[in-house]
């Protein structure tokens, strides 16, 4: 399956389908235990991170309503 990620509203990335996970230096991140589909955190403040823990919902986290269009050069 490819992968799917969808933006919830001010939530987190929803991560689907075929996909690995790599921390800041590099390694390998096992997302086995978590299922076929994980959560991510936008928001900044999960204790779990980089999986979401809700927080966003206790700190009132705003994210842009939609994704910004870049302009053609």
């Amino acid at each position: 399956m490819p992968t799917k990620i969808t933006i919830r509203p001010n939530g987190p990335y929803l991560v689907e389908g075929d996909f690995e996970l790599f921390d800041v230096n590099g390694a390998k991140i096992d997302t086995s235990a978590r299922g076929p589909r994980i959560a991510l955190c936008r928001c900044g403040g999960s204790v779990t991170k980089p999986y979401c823990d809700g927080t966003h919902s206790k700190v009132g986290f705003q994210a842009a309503e939609a994704a910004v269009a870049q302009e053609k050069k």
